[in-house]
C-alpha cells in the first residue's frame, strides 16, 4: 500500500521551507525615500491589513518606515497599537496645515524603525475642507517633502488610502511614487480595477508624472480551491510583471490580529501569514532597490 503526504503535511512543509528561505535574507534599501499609496476602491480586499503587515515586516527587517493612515476609519492605527482618539495629532492636522508630519508621528511598539501618523474621526471632514484649498491635491505631497528634507534616513512611506477615489486618495496618489493594489482572489476581483488604473493614468498625465502601479498583491488566496488559482492566473494575464509572486493566504490568524492591536508578526510570528507577508515585503524591497529612480520635482 502506497502512502502519500496529506495536504496538511504538504502545506506545513511548504511554509517551513519558505520560512527557512527568509530566515537570513537582507532587505535592500531603495535608492531614495520611496512613497507608496496602498489603495483599492473596492472594500474588504485586505488593503489596511496589508499596509499594517508590510510595514512591520519592512521595519523589522531594518528599513526605516513611516505609515500615514489616511483612512478616516483609522483601522491601520488600531492594528498598529497607535493612539488615535479625537484630538490626537493626526493626518487631519497635516492636511489642514495646523501641524507638520513630524509633529503627528508616533512610534510603533512592534518595530523600532516604524513611525505612524494616525487617523482620527476628524479626518472624515477633511475632504470637504480641502475642496476650497488652493492646490488641494498637493497638500500631503508638500508635507511629506518638507519632512524628508530634514529626515533623509527614511526608506519607505506607506499611505493607507480610504476605499474611495475622493480627495484623500487623490492627495495620496499625488504624493506617491507608486500605488500598491491589494486584490482578493475571488469573483469580481477585477471589478473597479480598471477605474483605479484609469485614475492613476489621469493623475500621471496632469498632476504626478512619476506615478505608476508598483505592484498588485493577491490576498485571501486559498490553495484548496481552483477559483483562487484561476483568478490569480487571470490577474497575472492582464498585468504581466506587476503582480507579486507571493499571494497572501486566507487565514483566521490574519483576520484576528488587529483585534489584539498587533500585526500578524505580533500575533502569530512563525505562522503561514507572517511568512507570506514577509516574503511579499522582501519582494517589494527588491523591486524598490532596482528602481534607480531620480528625485523628481513637484
Amino acid at each position: 500500500m502506497t502512502t502519500g503526504s496529506s495536504p496538511l503535511a504538504e502545506e506545513l512543509a511548504r511554509v517551513a521551507s519558505a520560512r527557512a528561505a527568509l530566515e537570513n535574507v537582507v532587505f535592500p534599501r531603495p535608492p531614495r525615500p520611496l512613497v507608496a499609496a496602498v489603495a483599492n476602491q473596492k472594500g474588504g480586499v485586505g488593503k489596511t491589513t496589508s499596509v499594517v503587515n508590510l510595514s512591520v515586516a519592512l521595519a523589522q527587517a531594518g528599513l526605516s518606515v513611516i505609515v500615514i493612515d489616511s483612512d478616516p476609519q483609522g483601522n491601520a492605527s488600531t492594528a498598529l497599537g497607535i493612539e488615535h482618539h479625537q484630538g490626537t495629532p493626526s493626518t487631519y492636522d497635516v492636511l489642514s496645515g495646523s501641524m507638520s508630519l513630524e509633529e503627528c508621528l508616533q512610534p510603533c511598539g512592534e518595530a523600532e524603525k516604524l513611525l505612524v501618523c494616525p487617523a482620527t474621526i476628524d479626518l472624515s471632514g477633511a475632504e470637504l475642507e480641502l475642496s476650497s484649498v488652493t492646490q488641494r491635491e498637493f497638500v500631503l505631497r508638500r508635507a511629506i517633502k518638507d519632512y524628508l528634507a530634514v529626515h533623509r534616513d527614511v526608506d519607505v512611506i506607506l499611505i493607507d488610502c480610504p476605499p474611495s477615489l475622493g480627495l484623500l486618495t487623490l492627495n495620496s496618489f499625488v504624493a506617491a511614487d507608486q500605488v500598491i493594489v491589494p486584490i482578493q482572489t475571488e469573483y469580481y476581483a477585477l471589478e473597479g480595477l480598471s477605474m483605479l488604473v484609469g485614475t492613476v493614468e489621469k493623475i500621471r498625465d496632469y498632476l504626478n508624472p512619476d506615478l505608476r502601479i508598483g505592484g498588485i498583491l493577491l490576498t485571501m488566496f486559498d490553495r484548496r480551491t481552483n477559483l483562487s488559482a484561476e483568478v490569480a492566473e487571470e490577474i497575472r494575464h492582464y498585468f504581466p510583471g506587476v503582480v507579486l509572486e507571493t499571494p497572501i493566504p486566507r487565514l483566521v490568524k490574519i483576520s484576528e490580529a488587529p483585534s489584539f492591536g498587533v500585526s500578524i508578526f505580533g500575533h502569530d510570528p512563525r505562522g503561514q501569514g507572517a511568512v507570506a507577508y514577509k516574503a511579499a515585503a522582501y519582494e517589494l524591497s527588491l523591486r524598490w532597490a532596482n528602481l534607480g529612480v531620480e528625485d523628481g520635482g513637484e
